[in-house]
Parts: structure tokens; C-alpha cells; sequence
């Protein structure tokens, strides 16, 4: 018996179970055969059944939404979008309809705009705009991105945004605004990063109205640069698709990434670095009672006079000046991210950044306020004064490793974040020399309402380019599933719920990119760098566009029920 009552199945029963599921539908079968009806209305082996098949620990519940253990099997067996149905070979700057079979709509050539290549869509939130960001190639051959916006009612150019580093991609913040960023260098490996507001419909709007304002000025540390923005809408926390915090999960599982609340009201702890700094450094820090004008200037004596030692390099010295400079200079954070009013128009700006090197390593969390939603007021922003030159992140989380790709649930309460770890326990001495990084991707789940992770990470996807090679690897979240490509010619798919893998999409080359249709997620793209895009779509949808069987399948029937009789 197990602990709910029911007879625990024979290891020969269930084997003679999984050989008939391989074999035969499960949504038809009762229909024909009234011995398998009464099988599938047993809970008992059905329960059995899934945790055994699927691998999963008896301390995760069932689905919320699932009315029978049956009925669940069925959803995972039946509705993956698994089955690749479409591919598409012209893909090139171009935008595709989703009907029945998928269909070029329209085709717009950048080049004559000096794009070498375009990296990242978005659609506005009514669907009547499309930002397309891309690589520009400028004099001298230098790069950054460049963001266009095309009306999807007559596929017209609307405007377009420089963005620097291309990286940043771009992102809506409502149906007419999208931020961009650009990038400015202050040392070697100090710069400072800016994020504008931009209308999108520059082109139209009076001269006398603003189409651009400055939304927030960051100071990066050590050759970090923002990159990956995303926007987040906090009315949505309180009605999400899918819980995935229950009480189960959370006591058996320990989160693996720190998380630092910098919206601290304690002075002492806003005077603290985010990070603890090599130890040629830490000795260099002031007492936490001495102002950073007093410990730059002290800094800078004992530099004069000899007294540093060790001897900092150059790298080590510029760090501790932007250090210094920045805690004087920084507008001190917003309150607790966690106090939000879940009612209210409050956003998250979401990016990758970091503060020990150059590859994304963190992800900051910046909350935008109502009165910063337009580009409406002065083109830099609300006044500041002279000690509030940069802006301070309200929120940051370490992933202790490179940052490939990020992605919200459509209901904007999760974030999933794949990145490839550093090892345990490693020291970054030089900026310019990240660790190496693991091959195994991690798909981490953090809560963006209680900023905590709520998952175990997900393994099952690979990679294998260096830290100087890495590139982007975009993922999905539907309601019931996320989706991510990888460098192992696979696509994969994930049940939210249960933490599980359930497919493997092949291709032939790396897979950078995949989406769900947003209003069916039995339906899946995925885009390979061997120049195709698949179309994958559920069992069930493959055959509900199918009026009749194929004969095969109806013989198997026949076959199966002799068998039984």
C-alpha cells in the first residue's frame, strides 16, 4: 500500500503499462477498449504511474489545475508541442503569420540602413508594433545596436534608435514607449551606462514634444556593461498563471544564488561595496564612518607618499577611484522592492550587469515609478542634485556565473535565467580574465516578488563556447512550460510545475532562439544557426488538424483488441 491507500503496481504491471503506452494513443484508447476505461479511472495506478514514469519526487503535489492523475499523464503525454509539423528556410529579416501552416507576411532588407544583422523581436503589448534591434556597423568599422519599430498595419519604418552595446536589445515599457541604452566610456574598465525612453513614433510627433528622456544614469565597475533589458509589470504578482512556491518544493530545495537587497535604510549597509573586493584592495578601504570625499583624497595622499602596499595596478587603482567616486555621487536607492503595492502601475526594469568583470554575472532591478512611464517633462529626467549624479540599483542577484539568456512568464512573476556556472569558491583577480564556465547550462526560477529562487535549476541543455565566444541563448515561458535553445542542436522543453524535462527538438546546428505562440502554447518555434526555423506543434493539435486517422494506427487498434479478446 502507499501512503494514500492504494495498492503500489508491480514492476511487471507497470512495464506492461509503458510498452502499451508506447504503442498506443492514450486519449483514444478508452474509447475503444472498455477494459482500458476502467484502467484509466483507477487514481491509484495512475498516481503510481507518473511518478514513476516521470522520475518525480512524491513531495510534489499534483498540477493545481489537473482534476485526475489520468487526466495529468495525458497533458504531459499529449500536449507537448514535440511533433515538428513545418520548416521554414527563408528566415531574413522578415515576419511570419500564424496560421495552420506558418506563412511569410512580410520581408524588410536592413542593409540599406548599415545593419550587419538583426538579433531580437518584440511585439508591443497590442500587437500593432513590432521592435526589430540589430547590429549596426558605423565608421571605421565599429559596431553597436540600432533599434527599428515597424507599423504592423501597413509594415511601414517608423523610427529608429541608436542602442550601445548592441546587447542591450531593447524592450517595451507600454504600447508607444520602448527603452534603448547607450554607453559611455569614463576609464579602461570603467564606464557609465544610460537608459533612455524613446517614443516610438518619432518621426510623426510635434517638434514641440518630447520623443526621448533619460530614465536612469548607472556607473558600471570593472569593463561591466548593462546589456538584456526587460520590463516587468508588478500589478500582475497577485494573479499568476501558475504558483510554483509550494510548501513541498521550498523545504526540500536551498537556493544557490545569493540575493542582495540594497534597499536597505541603514546607512552603514549603503556605504558597504555590493561585493567584497580582492584583498590587495580590501586594505584600501576607508573605515565606514569617513566620507568618500575624505577617503579619495586620503587615497590619493598615501599614493603620493608611498604608503600603498601592495603596489595596486592600474586596474586595481581605477576600480577603487570609480569605488570611491560613486559612493558620493550615487542617488540612494528606492525602499524595499518587496513593500510594492501590487495595485499599482509600478514596473521592474530588468537587465544583466555585474561588478567583478566583464561577462554578465548579475541581474539588477531598477523599479520605474508612473511619472517616468512617458517622455513627456526634461529630456535628462527629473532634476538631480550635484551628489546624485548616478543612479543606484534597488535590487541585485548574484548568479555566480555567465548570464546567456533571461525570460519572463506571461504573467511577469517569474524570471527563468539560464547561465553556465563558475566553479566553487573562484577568485577574479583581473577583470579582463573572467573563469572559465561550466558546459552544463542552468535554468535558474527566481520569484520577482519575494526575490528569491523558487526552483531547483534546471539541467538538461549544453553549451560550449568560452567566456570571449559566448553568446545569447534566448528562452521562453509559456503558461505551462519553458522552452530554451542550446548549443547541442537541441531544443528543450519544460514542465514549470514539475521541474521536468520533457523534449528534445532536434536540429542541425546550435539552437539560439525559441518562442511559444502567445495565445497557444502547444505551438513552438524554434530558429537554429542551421538556417532554418521549426514548427513544432502538441500530438493532440497534429491530430485535431487531421479529420481521419492514418490506416496504420487503426490496424494497431484491430490488432490490440484480438490480442485482448
Amino acid at each position: 500500500m502507499d501512503a494514500g491507500g492504494g495498492p503500489v503496481l508491480p514492476d511487471t504491471v507497470l512495464y506492461e503499462i509503458f510498452l502499451y503506452l508506447d504503442h498506443v494513443d492514450v486519449l483514444s484508447v478508452g474509447l475503444v477498449c472498455q477494459q482500458w476505461h476502467a484502467v484509466a479511472r483507477d487514481e491509484f495506478l495512475w498516481k503510481e504511474l507518473f511518478y514513476r514514469y516521470y522520475r518525480i519526487s512524491r513531495e510534489v503535489p499534483r498540477h493545481p489545475a489537473a482534476v485526475s492523475w489520468y487526466e495529468e499523464f495525458q497533458r504531459l503525454y499529449d500536449t507537448i508541442p514535440c511533433v515538428e509539423v513545418q520548416a521554414l528556410k527563408e528566415h531574413n529579416d522578415q515576419i511570419w503569420s500564424n496560421e495552420l501552416d506558418i506563412s511569410l507576411q512580410h520581408s524588410s532588407n536592413m542593409r540599406p540602413y548599415n545593419w550587419s544583422y538583426t538579433q531580437f523581436s518584440q511585439f508591443n503589448s497590442d500587437d500593432s508594433l513590432l521592435l526589430v534591434s540589430g547590429v549596426f556597423v558605423g565608421p571605421h568599422n565599429s559596431s553597436s545596436g540600432e533599434i527599428a519599430v515597424i507599423s504592423m498595419e501597413n509594415f511601414t519604418l517608423l523610427s529608429r534608435v541608436r542602442n550601445k552595446p548592441y546587447d542591450v536589445f531593447g524592450c517595451w515599457l507600454n504600447e508607444t514607449n520602448l527603452i534603448s541604452g547607450n554607453l559611455h566610456r569614463i576609464g579602461r574598465i570603467t564606464s557609465c551606462s544610460v537608459l533612455w525612453l524613446n517614443n516610438a513614433f518619432q518621426g510623426i510627433e510635434s517638434e514641440n514634444v518630447n520623443v526621448v528622456k533619460r530614465l536612469f544614469k548607472i556607473q558600471n565597475l570593472n569593463a561591466s556593461t548593462i546589456r538584456t533589458v526587460m520590463v516587468a509589470d508588478c500589478s500582475r504578482y497577485d494573479s499568476p498563471d501558475l504558483l510554483l512556491d509550494y510548501e513541498e518544493q521550498l523545504a526540500a530545495s536551498t537556493s544557490t544564488c545569493p540575493v542582495f537587497d540594497l534597499g536597505s535604510d541603514s546607512e552603514e549597509e549603503e556605504a558597504k561595496p555590493k561585493q567584497a573586493p580582492e584583498p590587495a584592495v580590501q586594505e584600501l578601504l576607508d573605515d565606514v564612518g569617513v566620507p568618500a570625499e575624505d577617503g579619495l583624497q586620503q587615497l590619493f595622499d598615501d599614493i603620493m607618499e608611498g604608503r600603498v602596499r601592495p603596489a595596486m595596478t592600474d586596474t586595481e587603482l581605477e576600480t577603487k577611484v570609480a569605488e570611491l567616486f560613486v559612493r558620493n555621487r550615487t542617488k540612494p536607492p528606492e525602499l524595499n522592492l518587496l513593500s510594492t503595492d501590487s495595485n499599482s502601475k509600478t514596473k521592474y526594469l530588468i537587465f544583466t550587469t555585474g561588478c567583478l568583470t566583464y561577462s554578465p554575472h548579475q541581474i539588477g532591478i531598477k523599479r520605474i515609478l508612473p511619472h517616468q512611464m512617458t517622455t513627456a517633462g526634461p529630456v535628462l529626467g527629473e532634476e538631480r542634485r550635484s551628489d546624485e549624479f548616478f543612479d543606484s540599483l534597488d535590487h541585485v542577484i548574484d548568479i555566480h556565473g555567465h548570464i546567456i539568456g533571461m525570460g519572463l512568464s506571461p504573467d511577469h512573476r517569474y524570471l527563468y535565467v539560464n547561465s553556465r556556472a563558475w566553479p566553487r569558491d573562484c577568485v577574479i583577480s583581473d577583470p579582463m580574465q573572467p573563469p572559465p564556465i561550466a558546459e552544463e547550462i542552468d535554468l535558474h526560477v527566481f520569484d520577482l516578488k519575494t526575490m528569491k529562487e523558487v526552483k531547483r535549476a534546471l539541467r538538461a541543455h549544453r553549451a560550449y563556447t568560452p567566456n570571449e565566444e559566448c553568446f545569447f541563448i534566448f528562452l521562453d515561458v509559456s503558461r505551462d512550460f519553458v522552452a530554451s535553445g542550446a548549443e547541442d542542436r537541441h531544443g528543450y522543453i519544460w514542465d514549470r510545475h514539475y521541474n521536468i524535462c520533457l523534449a528534445k527538438l532536434q536540429h542541425d546546428n546550435v539552437v539560439n532562439s525559441v518562442a511559444f505562440s502567445p495565445v497557444e502554447q502547444e505551438l513552438l518555434l524554434t530558429a537554429s544557426d542551421d538556417t532554418t526555423i521549426k514548427v513544432w506543434r502538441s500530438p493532440r493539435a497534429v491530430r485535431s488538424r487531421h479529420a481521419q486517422r492514418p490506416r496504420p494506427r487503426k490496424l494497431l487498434f484491430s490488432w490490440l483488441l484480438n490480442q485482448k479478446s
